[in-house]
């Protein structure tokens, strides 16, 4: 299983449209099947959140609760990150966590005798 970052706009916006989605206070994700045994993820910062400095540390905190939840992650899933500004208020494992509980009500989750069987 490899981790490839999404960067084309089509790629954005076909999850968009055709993706499931999952909301929180901090971040909106995005996720889709995508035909391979690969993970792709893109993040999504607009200007609301501030600055470029502001925008780069939220795009650092979504891609440390992602590492912190790949382990358990099933493969061959695109995923798309949209930061909201409570984001920049909280650190990686408040974020990990909620992002491990969006994972599990998505069912993208893998569960211990699952793990054991790959």
């Amino acid at each position: 299983m490899k981790i490839k970052t999404l960067k084309l706009n089509k790629d954005f916006r076909r999850l968009y449209a055709r993706g499931k989605c999952i909301v929180s206070p901090y971040f909106v994700t995005y996720f889709k099947r995508n035909g391979t045994d690969d993970i792709h993820i893109g993040i999504t910062t607009g200007k609301k959140l501030g600055n470029a400095v502001s925008r780069n540390r939220a795009r650092r905190l979504i891609r440390a609760a992602f590492r912190q939840n790949l382990p358990n992650l099933k493969s061959g899933y695109d995923f798309v990150f949209v930061a909201r500004v409570r984001l920049l208020s909280s650190k990686s494992t408040t974020l990990g966590d909620i992002m491990k509980e969006q994972f599990i009500s998505a069912g993208i989750w893998k569960e211990f005798n699952e793990q054991n069987s790959d």
